[in-house]
């Protein structure tokens, strides 16, 4: 096992892996901008390491400064998170090469599925479900038209180098087709330095449905079931639940051990998430995420399982703690991701917390990095916290929600949990009938 863990992240999901490490008997080491001196991870972490100026760019992004307190502090293994380096295959690269443990997949598997238009031909294969679309990057417009024809429109032109819905268009007529292109391939460019796109049909209604996974260096696989993640705003995920409303636990066993059987096949290490879209019954790969996702909480609150610790583990050559066998789905979760944000116009709220008070009670999680005084920096993700709750029952949970919404008290800036305690409250929400379109209809109520 690790003696010392850098922990190369910031904010709830920096803290959540520093308590993980704590129980295990792992020292940690803290890296941060100038921006977090106060940060709680910081303030926590056994050790802590200011890697430069408040952009990313110079702090969080810069591999040579992060290596550098590694090799300073003898961390043994680095963990990455979610966001900025964790899905950066050179990244991982580099932390192997400095002698260190990289706690994540290796970078195989990373560039594999980081090259959108590589996972879906890999998924194929794999025997997982596919979108109808084209086998590779979209040469012109010819191409383009010859396609959309034979695959029917609506199509969805995608980024193959990204995701969070930069690069993406909807064609619903051939007159559109040629402008969505162009648009997609420089928004492509811009966002990630590559402007291949790939296509697939569009699916009007569908929800989108991810499954967690786990794999050992021992050839032992397992998945933790669904989330549901259907609830977003331009492509980005605002609350998620385990397990989804739209499946049963046939269903759930069915396609959760398609994954795993995948998973086993492509030699996979560490946490992983296939997403999909679903749609009258039937799966539709989108991506692989290699790395532990924002939404983990739910698996975790439902099945009893610390991802984080699993991750930690099997990087260092353990095996997982369970087998699948041993996992039961007992109840219902559901995440909350509130940001600092204008729950109208959802415009950023930096400031100084004047007021923190986080609910409690039987069931309820709250991960944050925040206290009172602590002031949120303009230069990151608006995410401050995430609220799970657990329930026997879905209804239960949603009990438990409104009551811990009603008792969040985050005072000095503007958050978005008014908009989640409209949402919990929503008829068709509460009746599970809802898809990725969703949000963005009620948003226009």
């Amino acid at each position: 096992m690790f003696d010392k863990v850098l922990i190369a992240n910031r904010g709830e999901i920096a803290l959540r892996i520093h308590r993980a490490c704590k129980e295990m008997g792992i020292r940690t080491v803290a890296v941060h901008s100038t921006a977090d001196d106060n940060a709680m991870h910081v303030r926590l972490a056994d050790e802590s390491v200011c890697i430069g100026p408040p952009s990313s760019v110079e702090s969080y992004l810069n591999i040579p400064a992060i290596i550098s307190a590694a090799e300073i502090t003898r961390a043994d293994a680095v963990h990455p998170g979610y966001g900025f380096l964790s899905e950066n295959a050179s990244f991982a690269d580099i932390v192997t090469e400095h002698g260190m443990t990289f706690i994540g997949p290796t970078a195989e598997h990373i560039r594999l599925m980081g090259d959108k238009i590589q996972a879906k031909v890999t998924a194929r294969q794999l025997g997982i479900p596919c979108v109808p679309g084209s086998d590779g990057a979209i040469q012109d417009a010819a191409e383009a038209k010859t396609l959309a024809k034979d695959i029917g429109y609506p199509v969805l032109i995608k980024a193959a180098a990204g995701g969070g819905g930069r690069g993406m268009k909807v064609v619903r007529e051939p007159g559109e087709l040629e402008s969505a292109l162009s648009q997609a391939r420089a928004e492509a460019r811009n966002a990630f330095g590559d402007d291949a796109v790939y296509m697939e049909k569009y699916l009007g209604a569908p929800r989108h449905i991810e499954f967690q996974i786990l794999a050992d260096s021992l050839g032992n696989v397992v998945h933790l079931g669904e989330r549901d993640c259907s609830l977003q705003r331009r492509h980005q995920k605002v609350l998620e639940e385990a397990p989804s409303p739209a499946l049963n636990a046939d269903q759930r066993a069915e396609m959760g051990e398609v994954v795993r059987n995948a998973i086993a096949k492509l030699g996979y290490l560490g946490a992983g998430t296939i997403e999909f879209l679903y749609e009258d019954g039937k799966f539709y790969f989108i991506e692989m995420n290699t790395r532990i996702q924002v939404e983990h909480p739910v698996s975790e609150m439902i099945t009893g399982i610390d991802l984080v610790r699993e991750q930690i583990r099997v990087a260092s050559g353990l095996p997982l703690s369970v087998k699948q066998e041993d996992i039961r789905f007992l109840g219902h979760a559901i995440e909350c991701r509130i940001n600092a944000e204008d729950p109208q116009t959802f415009a950023p709220s930096p400031g100084v917390i004047t007021d923190y008070h986080p609910p409690g009670g039987l069931d309820v999680r709250v991960d944050s990095a925040l206290y009172a005084g602590y002031r949120i920096p303009p230069y990151y993700d608006s995410l401050i916290s995430k609220l799970i709750v657990h329930g026997k029952t879905r209804n239960d949970c949603l009990m438990r929600l409104r009551r811990a919404l009603g008792e969040y008290v985050i005072d000095g800036i503007k958050t978005t949990i008014p908009l989640h305690e409209r949402l919990v409250n929503d008829a068709d929400f509460v009746n599970g009938v809802y898809d990725i379109h969703f949000l963005e209809s009620y948003l226009k109520r």
